[in-house]
């Protein structure tokens, strides 16, 4: 390979040994496979589309609360730091990490909820494989190949940071639903070893979402007074570091102290799944990148203790946040204008831009359905809205 050769552990995914990509290119002269990847998720559409998609709040309540870009990037910082400390691709982490969230719709779960609702009749939508829709098909830029055509090792990530989609060490919830379609057609021409367990900077990427989603929406939910410092009192991990930095700074003011409980929580949560992580690569006996998938369980994860932790601030922000009535009116707000785009554009497909309207097969057609989502699954928040507007009966 013409890049440097990094040191990195036994068990890290190598990029000079990377599977390559389904279209043969010629190597970079001064990048990894994994930097390439990367470099191509930045440059994406649908990338760049995540900077108007909510995480939380909708139609922006404030220019500082979280967007998809806002988090993607906070997932990929957490993510590059915990790799670096196991010795894994840093690149690989973040790559995986700024492209988990591109198949989410407008208005974050919300929309989710209401396009796979629509598309039931039609096998569903889910944003992971969304995801794995724009890396392989809806991204279109280059003249030889649809998609990024990114290697083997981001797409697998990609499908499997959740762990294996097949197989005895697949989840429940992954056993009790069909593969889905898109990645299960790709993994037919090019095997994504779907009942292995994803590498260690998938693993990574998947935990630094939780890391990053629980706190930020901790952060989020204190600035837009949906509940206060002092509800955080009895919320495992939180309360106790909230009275710390209390004792420690009785005279600083709100948003110090917010910043500062978030930034502990953060760092206590990135040292236990380092801890523990090391513990299980030890334990396992893991000694390379095969091994990893191999395991027989997720290696990179939280300890009991702070599962249980995790597990209490997820409750937490079910009950004083994402059910709290300013989102709650908003969220319902918002499943309606993507259910009546659905409805529309699938009665009309002449509705749809001309590249979109060339892919339908006629109104009410499951192939119409499916390029509907795809056109709805792409669309900012903003330009929801508008299209809302535009189309409502006159």
């Amino acid at each position: 390979m013409p890049y440097r050769a990094l040191p990195y552990a036994p068990y890290a995914s190598d990029p000079a040994q990377s599977r390559g990509r389904l279209i043969a290119e010629p190597d970079s002269p001064t990048r990894t496979p994994f930097q390439r990847d990367r470099d191509r998720i930045i440059h994406a559409a649908a990338f760049r589309r995540l900077k108007h998609k909510t995480q939380v709040f909708v139609q922006h309540e404030g220019d500082h609360y979280r967007t998809r870009l806002t988090h993607s990037l906070e997932v990929s910082q957490i993510a590059r730091s915990i790799a670096r400390t196991l010795g894994l691709d840093e690149d690989l982490a973040e790559a995986l990490a700024l492209a988990h969230d591109l198949g989410h719709p407008p208005f974050g779960h919300a929309g989710e909820e209401a396009l796979d609702l629509c598309m039931q009749p039609y096998g569903g939508f889910d944003h992971n494989e969304q995801t794995f829709r724009v890396l392989t098909l809806l991204e279109r830029r280059y003249p030889t190949f649809d998609g990024l055509n990114l290697s083997w090792e981001t797409l697998e990530g990609i499908v499997k940071h959740n762990g294996p989609l097949t197989g005895p060490a697949a989840s429940a919830k992954a056993q009790a639903r069909p593969i889905p379609r898109t990645i299960a057609a790709f993994s037919a021409n090019w095997d994504l070893d779907l009942g292995g367990f994803a590498s260690l900077e998938a693993q990574v990427a998947a935990v630094s979402d939780d890391i990053a989603y629980n706190n930020h929406d901790i952060d989020d939910g204190l600035r837009a007074g949906l509940f206060t410092l002092d509800d955080l009192t009895d919320v495992p991990l939180a309360g106790p570091i909230v009275a710390s930095v209390r004792r420690q700074y009785p005279a600083i003011e709100a948003d110090r102290t917010i910043h500062e409980t978030v930034r502990r929580m953060i760092g206590e949560m990135v040292e236990d799944v380092t801890a523990e992580t090391m513990r299980r690569i030890a334990e396992s006996e893991v000694r390379s990148a095969s091994d990893v998938r191999k395991a027989g369980r997720t290696l990179a994860v939280f300890s009991e203790r702070m599962r249980a932790n995790d597990i209490g601030l997820k409750r937490f922000l079910f009950q004083h946040m994402y059910r709290h009535e300013r989102v709650t009116r908003m969220t319902e707000q918002a499943k309606a204008v993507v259910s009546r785009l659905f409805d529309r554009h699938l009665a009309e497909p002449t509705l749809l831009p001309e590249d979109w309207r060339a892919e339908t097969a006629g109104p009410g057609d499951a192939q119409t359905a499916r390029v509907v989502a795809d056109y709805i699954a792409g669309m900012t928040d903003n330009f929801a809205f508008d299209s809302d507007r535009r189309l409502a009966p006159k």
